[in-house]
């Protein structure tokens, strides 16, 4: 840590008022003494320390791409440029950031950039209270004819920060309302004070009920706001998903360890630190294991505790709605994702994303990932305007030739097809939050954020956006080859995503370095972390299950029950291990029952591994089927978990059977072949 510094304490006055309780943080200023502040930047920036495997590695859950940390490790091994020049941005990205910019001007026009001729708007004063109401599944507590069971069964799954930015909202549209002249809804805390929301209201969900061993995890977390842990970012950075975002922002700030001064950003691959998320003995959730039911409801409390993070980080973020826009009259470029994936779905019923973009993307992949400069240099206009119309007019003809195309005409085609869709591919509604990620201090918020942001996505926009990361991962992953690091990557692509004619953005103004620097932040780190962004955090999993399980009046009546009374059954001992069973349904292959004797250790990869060998490969009963090469293929199972407080949750392989069983027991467990997972899953 280098010579003794002085820390000094001085009080600040929070910039948001809450309505329920003030908030005092405390920010810390370091002393010291500028000349040995770069004679340490020197030290430090010149010194390469070997990343050396965790000792703990084996109790955690990687999320970082290792392809990727590979790739960069070998680059700045090989070629490390000089200390100088990496505090600072690579001139070479920013001009072509800005190229980017002006590519999408000229595309545009000038009117279309222009932020007082969108088409779209901001909502009126009420309006996006009563819309973000309503996306957030809250809409009964504006209405006049729904119960107080209703609201309290709605209300009973928030914490207490939560259950604060659903006040706000609630004030604020009280309060358009009384200018409007019309009647006011009920108070929040009205229905919550009701006997009969008091009854059905489970034991407290407040930031101090907790689980302390949760809370003390997080509140250990170090924070880096010494000069020399700002200059160089740690090798780990641990992520906890247990605990509401917005409660982890409630425990950094009354820590005093919430930095909000401006950290300054580098363009070093090597400072995007391995994020590792202790595992969970249900294991990992992603977005497509959960039926379409529980999902809607995981994106109405991801909005909930999306709005009270920005609350907490002061976060102003407005939220707008695309006007009607007169689509283009052709077959694949400036045509909605939705009309092309209906269109795409009577072809191939199981695709995800349009069929276009999937040539394309596998295109690139086969002989563009390799190209020196992809993505960077730009390919001819003329024949970029001849390839589409000769791809609207013969590509679902499969007429079109692909070999004829060059990889820096199918990067610009990509890029194109991107910034022309009719609304962002981010959403109008969204667009301004994602930007406004930069402006987020702490690396674990900023992956926070941009975690409740793409549980909120619409699936066609989150499959495609899933998509395109995973292509340009792997372009970055060929580094060596295409001179493409992750920074160079990041800083070309981010004006295709963050600028639309439809929605206006703060991305072009300010300092040019600063901007360019702060959207690629954001594009890298959606690149980077995005199989942890693509994951359903464990605390809205055990939201959405008390929320079913308060949705079910005869649950609800029985817990009263053992409120009143103790619970009269035999319980098992604590010795004993239950056996389930589990019903199986693979399809034309097999269709019965299997016993499966649970313990402490057992997980859903060793009951699937009794099954392939009971059922699939046993000599009696072998369901495989013969492949060419002489090889036998078997179906890909999962087991899933149906029924009781989830409606459908195809489960980890790392999860552990007694605690599902214990979390869930009136569920079924059911062994189904996999979807076709595809592109963008």
């Amino acid at each position: 840590m280098g010579g003794r510094e002085k820390v000094e304490l001085s009080r600040m006055e929070p910039k948001m008022h809450f309505s329920h309780f003030r908030l005092n943080t405390f920010k810390l200023r370091l002393d010291h003494n500028p000349t040995c502040e770069k004679k340490r930047m020197k030290k430090t920036s010149s010194k390469k320390k070997a990343r050396d495997p965790s000792p703990t590695e084996m109790s955690v859950e990687p999320w970082a791409s290792p392809q990727d940390q590979a790739a960069a490790e070998h680059a700045r091994s090989k070629n490390s440029p000089p200390a100088q020049e990496q505090e600072q941005p690579d001139k070479l990205c920013l001009e072509s950031f800005w190229s980017e910019v002006e590519t999408i001007r000229q595309g545009c026009g000038e009117a279309d950039l222009d932020p007082t001729r969108r088409d779209s708007r901001q909502s009126e004063e009420g309006e996006q209270e009563e819309q973000w109401l309503a996306d957030a599944g809250l809409s009964t507590l504006i209405s006049e004819d729904s119960e107080d069971v209703d609201k309290a069964v709605l209300l009973s799954t928030l914490t207490r920060t939560q259950a604060e930015a659903v006040q706000r909202r609630l004030d604020s549209y009280t309060l358009s309302r009384r200018k409007k002249n019309k009647l006011p809804p009920r108070d929040v805390r009205d229905i919550f004070s009701s006997p009969i929301a008091q009854a059905l209201l489970p034991e407290s969900q407040n930031s101090k009920d907790l689980p302390q061993k949760s809370m003390a995890s997080v509140a250990k977390m170090p924070f880096s706001v010494s000069p020399e842990h700002q200059r160089a970012a740690p090798k780990e950075e641990f992520l906890i998903t247990d605990i509401a975002y917005c409660e982890q922002a409630v425990i950094f700030i009354k820590q005093a360890n919430f930095p909000l001064n401006n950290i300054p950003y580098r363009k070093e691959d090597g400072t995007l630190p391995r994020v590792i998320c202790p595992k969970c003995r249900l294991g990992v959730t992603r977005i497509q294991d959960l039926s379409h039911a529980d999902m809607k409801k995981v994106r109405q409390l991801a909005l909930i505790d999306m709005t009270a993070l920005c609350d907490l980080l002061e976060l102003e973020v407005k939220r707008h709605k695309t006007g009607k826009r007169k689509i283009a009259e052709s077959t694949l470029f400036g045509v909605p994702l939705s009309t092309l994936l209906e269109t795409d779905q009577k072809i191939r019923p199981n695709t995800s994303i349009p069929l276009f973009l999937h040539t394309l993307l596998s295109f690139l992949e086969k002989k563009g990932v390799d190209s020196e400069g992809i993505l960077r240099v730009p390919g001819s206009q003329s024949r970029i305007k001849l390839l589409q119309q000769n791809l609207e007019a013969n590509f679902y003809r499969s007429r079109f030739n692909w070999d004829e195309v060059s990889p820096n005409d199918a990067a610009a085609l990509l890029k194109k097809f991107i910034r022309e869709l009719p609304d962002p591919l981010l959403t109008a509604e969204y667009l301004n939050t994602f930007s406004a990620v930069r402006d987020i201090t702490e690396l674990r918020q900023k992956l926070h954020m941009l975690n409740l942001l793409i549980l909120l996505l619409p699936e066609p926009n989150r499959s495609t956006l899933k998509a395109l990361l995973e292509f340009l991962s792997k372009v970055v992953s060929r580094e060596k080859k295409n001179r493409m690091n992750l920074w160079a990557v990041a800083t070309i692509m981010a004006p295709n995503l963050f600028l639309h004619k439809a929605v206006p953005s703060r991305l072009t103004d300010g300092a040019e370095k600063g901007q360019a620097e702060k959207a690629a932040d954001v594009m890298r780190l959606l690149i980077r972390y995005q199989d942890l962004l693509w994951t359903v955090p464990n605390f809205l999993m055990s939201q959405v299950r008390r929320l079913n399980e308060n949705s079910n009046r005869r649950y609800q009546f029985k817990n009263l029950l053992r409120k009143i009374q103790p619970d009269s059954r035999e319980k098992p001992e604590k010795n004993s291990e239950p056996r389930r069973t589990i019903k199986i349904q693979v399809g034309d292959l097999v269709n019965g029952t299997m016993e499966f004797q649970l313990n402490i250790n057992c997980r859903t990869s060793d009951l699937l591994a009794q099954f392939y060998r009971q059922f699939l490969r046993s000599p009696e009963n072998g369901k495989g089927k013969m492949r060419r090469n002489g090889s036998v293929g078997y179906p890909d199972c999962a087991l899933y978990e149906v029924g009781g407080n989830i409606g459908e949750h195809c489960l980890d392989t790392e999860t552990h059977l007694l605690d599902l069983y214990n979390s869930n027991p009136g569920g079924e467990w059911v062994i189904k072949t996999k979807p076709n997972g595809g592109r963008g899953q």
